[in-house]
């Protein structure tokens, strides 16, 4: 530095080199809205979280905003996680308690208020572009569950769980209701275009609200067969459709980014992107324990990057505790609108931490799976607090009826305690080392769990065992599986 600069001077270049940390009183009005959602994608995937995919644009995003290293999905598979974001409320509570398979009477409730809904007290225009995986999409006249457009959405373009037959071509999509029949091209590049195209002809004077639940890179995987030789030689070929998926992903969200910004929608514009659990594919999770459908860190810590231009300071690495449950709160926070069931809310508004402020987190994020080993955990502090019930009974891939009455009758009694900021990859066991804490976090976990038994929604039809496979928690997904993915 110029030691000739007065100490005046100096100040006020530093006040010009450094953007100070935002006015609360000085937030735009009604910003808009994007929550993009990647399916089955891993903590350790993405480049900007030190993943071998090539992925600038998202690597761009997390550099114009912030890097969240401790953010986690709503549960530890599909369907309850994306309850979770869109609800705010624990998906157990809810009744979402494991994916919605075919046609299969589990689903998102009509009374459940989702962010669409929300949004939509303050004029809000809302969108849903990709896999929904919580209802119908296509309105049947004896059905009970309600489409997307009774959760909230104008518009919908959206596939009921995975592009099928894969993400090339698929021909599963139903736009408001309507099948659509075979789509040309990647699953990614049609939804962002729809997004797109949505975009130009909805009414310009309101804002919107954006809900793209990607596909990728869910099996089956179907990727652009240049972007797969770019990884051919160091990996082998299922590794490497894998990367190129998430590559051609990421090439999708920089074309809505361009969109974005030639249409001049970029400039108050909050955008999510995250996963809706950890991946199933080994290595693609990090340091961390476990994968998809386990509620070790490798099965529900996903990567977090929230951007909105011009509010967040650029940059950032946050290390605080966030997760999809916290963006009902947040949403609400920010367009200043009250949530008519807030006290059932599971997160908290990250509107402090947008504000380069500490959150102060009054219920500890928590995730619940009847199907893996352990069945519980809870996030407080540094720390997880795991549990497990002794229980050897054999349960179907789906959720049955012989699941529901599992549920209210678990009991759970053998505990893990992990202190994560030592030991991201939960291998000391810490349970009883320090017998006032871990007494603590006990009590903690098991209040949680016993509001989960007493107040989880109970559906009284359910399928039947039949002739579908029983096997035990530990064969339908093993904690430490040998090759590409279990």
């Amino acid at each position: 530095m110029n030691s000739s600069l007065t100490p005046l001077a100096i100040c006020i270049l530093l006040s010009f080199s450094f953007p100070s940390t935002p006015d609360q009183a000085k937030l735009p009005a009604k910003p808009n809205f994007i929550i993009l959602l990647a399916d089955d994608l891993g903590y350790g995937d993405l480049g900007v979280y030190g993943g071998a995919a090539f992925t600038p644009n998202l690597d761009s995003l997390a550099a114009a905003g912030m890097r969240l290293t401790n953010f986690y999905a709503a549960a530890s598979n599909c369907s309850p996680s994306r309850a979770g974001l869109l609800s705010g409320r624990s998906p157990s509570k809810i009744g979402i308690y494991n994916y919605l398979p075919g046609e299969h009477p589990m689903h998102l409730r009509s009374e459940i208020v989702s962010l669409a809904e929300m949004s939509k007290q303050k004029g809000y225009q809302t969108g849903l572009f990709g896999k929904w995986h919580l209802s119908n999409v296509v309105k049947e006249a004896d059905s009970q569950q309600p489409s997307p457009h009774e959760q909230g959405f104008d518009h919908y373009f959206a596939t009921k769980n995975n592009a099928a037959p894969s993400h090339l071509n698929p021909i599963n999509f139903v736009k408001n209701g309507v099948k659509v029949g075979k789509q040309e091209g990647y699953s990614c590049d049609i939804v962002v275009q729809e997004a797109l195209t949505w975009l130009g002809e909805k009414n310009q004077d309101s804002p919107f609200f954006i809900y793209l639940p990607f596909h990728e890179p869910h099996k089956k995987v179907a990727s652009p067969p240049d972007l797969v030789k770019k990884y051919i030689g160091e990996y082998d070929q299922q590794h490497a459709k894998y990367l190129a998926n998430i590559e051609n992903m990421d090439q999708a969200i920089g074309n809505l980014f361009k969109g974005l910004r030639d249409n001049g929608l970029d400039k108050n514009t909050f955008i999510l992107f995250a996963s809706d659990n950890g991946s199933y594919r080994n290595g693609s999770n990090g340091n961390l324990l476990g994968g998809k459908s386990f509620v070790y860190e490798g099965g529900i810590r996903v990567p977090g990057i929230i951007s909105w231009d011009k509010v967040i300071e650029p940059g950032q690495e946050i290390t605080e505790v966030a997760g999809l449950v916290d963006f009902m709160p947040t949403l609400c926070d920010l367009i200043e609108v009250e949530h008519p069931e807030s006290d059932e809310l599971a997160g908290t508004s990250l509107k402090p931490l947008l504000m380069g402020e500490s959150l102060n987190r009054e219920k500890p994020l928590s995730w619940f799976f009847y199907r893996t080993i352990p069945e519980m955990a809870m996030r407080i502090d540094e720390f997880s607090i795991m549990a497990a019930s002794p229980d050897t009974s054999l349960h179907t891939h789906p959720f049955s009826m012989p699941d529901m009455e599992h549920i209210k009758n678990l009991e759970l009694v053998d505990f893990e305690l992990y202190n994560l900021a030592d030991d991201p990859s939960q291998t000391k066991n810490l349970i009883g080392k320090d017998v006032e804490l871990s007494n603590k976090l006990q009590k903690q976990l098991l209040y949680r769990f016993k509001e989960i038994k007493q107040e989880g929604y109970e559906w009284k039809v359910l399928p039947e065992v039949g002739k579908k496979p029983l096997k035990k928690r530990s064969a339908w997904r093993k904690l430490r599986p040998e090759g590409f993915s279990n």
